[in-house]
């Protein structure tokens, strides 16, 4: 089992591979972990290598090779197929967030959802939605994914946000607070950071975890 930092990263470069042929930079790696240097994602990549996940490609810059995929549940990310009832909390499912295009805000409950109890400490602080689109593949965040939010305003530049724009809009995005305006970030390189004042964006909640379907 890898731990937390280690499966976000693999999940990463695994998804950067797969859209762009070509592996982040470290400062990218860097900015998507949240870490204050280099060091810890250097520190990363020779774990993963160690334990036979990934492959660096030294003649080449750039240049890492995946071998093999975790297939082990990990806090923050898991398979929707290893989820059991007894191990796990029910929460609301409310329809789709869009990685791409804003959606018009979501209010109706869809059901309930299984999320394993390692993942989140109190469902009924936490929600679910679908992920629609793909404008954060480069954090891993897949059309189709689930993602699992935890229901706060309290966040912090770089978290992955739900943002309810203008009161009618729903977007899932990187969020980034200047002084007089709220930047909403995608992670791929086709879509458009999107700046708004500081009144037009309310934050309903923070990307703790993602569910995948196999």
């Amino acid at each position: 089992m890898l731990t937390s930092k280690q499966a976000k990263l693999l999940d990463f470069l695994t998804n950067s591979l797969k859209s762009n042929n070509i592996s982040p930079s470290f400062d990218e790696m860097r900015e998507f972990l949240g870490l204050n240097s280099k060091s810890g994602v250097h520190r990363l990549i020779s774990s993963l290598e160690e334990r036979g996940f990934i492959k660096r490609l030294h003649n080449k810059a750039r240049a890492i090779k995946i071998i093999k995929e975790e297939t082990g549940n990990t806090i923050g990310f898991t398979s929707n197929q290893s989820i059991n009832n007894g191990n796990s909390h029910k929460i609301f499912i409310y329809g789709s967030i869009s990685a791409g295009t804003p959606l018009e805000a979501i209010q109706n409950s869809e059901g309930n959802l299984n999320v394993p109890i390692d993942m989140i400490k109190n469902n009924n602080q936490h929600y679910a939605l679908k992920v629609s689109g793909e404008s954060m593949i480069n954090a891993g965040i897949l059309d189709g994914d689930i993602a699992i939010l935890e229901k706060t305003n309290d966040v912090i530049n770089g978290d992955i946000v739900v943002a309810l724009i203008d009161g009618q809009e729903a977007t899932l995005k990187r969020f980034r607070k200047k002084t007089n305006s709220i930047a909403l970030e995608p992670a791929n390189k086709k879509f458009e950071t999107r700046i708004f004042g500081l009144g037009r964006v309310i934050i309903q909640g923070k990307l703790v975890g993602l569910i995948r379907n196999y």
